[in-house]
């Protein structure tokens, strides 16, 4: 029996959970699959997606209730919190960033980006930056002073480095992914190895599925079954690269490097399972990014499935 027919019963008398998400973001990569593999069904629910355009639009979605949940940075949850409407946060990815340079450049650690011109996805609140400054401090050197910084979007920093216009950006993942994939550009390092700097743990889902707590608290088994969807999704996008053929165009079609540094790094920020350390660790995460240390979203608003 194929995963699409695998539950038992009418598919309309499942309950359903409703997702928004961006149309070309990398959650509807496994939302998809979910959806063509059955894998919802499968596990006794319905997912039903709304397709939208940014993320100001899936924010909105989920804040109006029109949806059930929508994608979600770690930030955002916490800034909910703190405005009094607090969110469940089911994660989602861990890949928090990249910094990219030439192929031929010499950067190749913080040190190595004092004098230099850095481009910076998003405004000065952008985690990546942030932890880049953090961890420039440590060793004794203040980016914001000793370098030229300019925050744009991602699209626009990469046609920026590509003019030679900045030495560096911070920029998103799969926007680092694309420019990788091309070929000519690098990784200085990468976001992760600033957590390590810090003593974080580098698998932090920075990125999860936030749902209004409210709701949530009365919805467990409906969870318990996304989240399974989830799992199984994840590891089969992960065993088999035949599935991503079909996910090729929701990529943008991209030509066969950029695709490939895609799949793999979409794989690669596969959140390990959350434990009273990461949890612990995401707690200094929020803090050093400017959260409030004592008006922190508490444990129970982490999802961990119960076994």
């Amino acid at each position: 029996m194929s995963p699409a027919h695998g539950s038992d019963g009418d598919p309309e008398e499942l309950p359903v959970l409703s997702v928004s998400v961006l149309q070309f973001g990398t959650a509807h990569w496994e939302l998809d699959h979910i959806l063509h593999r059955g894998l919802d069904r499968e596990n006794g629910y319905q997912l039903k997606l709304k397709l939208v355009a940014n993320l100001p639009a899936s924010h909105l979605a989920v804040t109006s209730q029109s949806v059930n949940g929508a994608v979600a940075d770690l930030l955002w949850a916490q800034s909910r919190f703190q405005a009094g409407t607090p969110y469940l946060y089911v994660p989602f990815s861990s890949r928090i960033g990249d910094i990219v340079v030439a192929g031929d450049s010499a950067i190749g650690s913080v040190a190595d980006l004092a004098g230099k011109r850095i481009g910076v996805a998003g405004g000065p609140d952008s985690k990546g930056w942030i932890l880049l400054q953090n961890v420039a401090a440590l060793q004794g050197i203040n980016l914001a002073q000793s370098t030229e910084v300019q925050f744009a979007a991602p699209p626009l920093l990469s046609q920026a480095l590509k003019r030679g216009q900045v030495d560096a950006i911070v920029t998103y993942w799969h926007f680092s992914a694309r420019l990788k994939g091309e070929g000519g550009w690098r990784s200085a390092f990468g976001m992760a190895d600033l957590l390590t700097a810090m003593n974080l743990d580098r698998n932090l889902p920075v990125l999860g599925y936030v749902f209004p707590a409210g709701w949530a608290e009365n919805q467990g088994p409906l969870l318990d079954r996304f989240a399974g969807s989830l799992q199984q999704a994840k590891a089969e996008l992960a065993a088999d690269k035949s599935h991503w053929q079909r996910l090729r165009p929701l990529m943008g079609s991209p030509q066969e490097g950029v695709f490939t540094a895609l799949r793999k790094g979409f794989v690669a920020g596969t959140p390990a399972p959350l434990t009273d350390q990461r949890i612990t660790d995401l707690y200094r995460l929020l803090a050093l990014t400017g959260a409030d240390p004592g008006n922190l979203m508490p444990s129970e608003l982490f999802y961990r499935r119960q076994p």
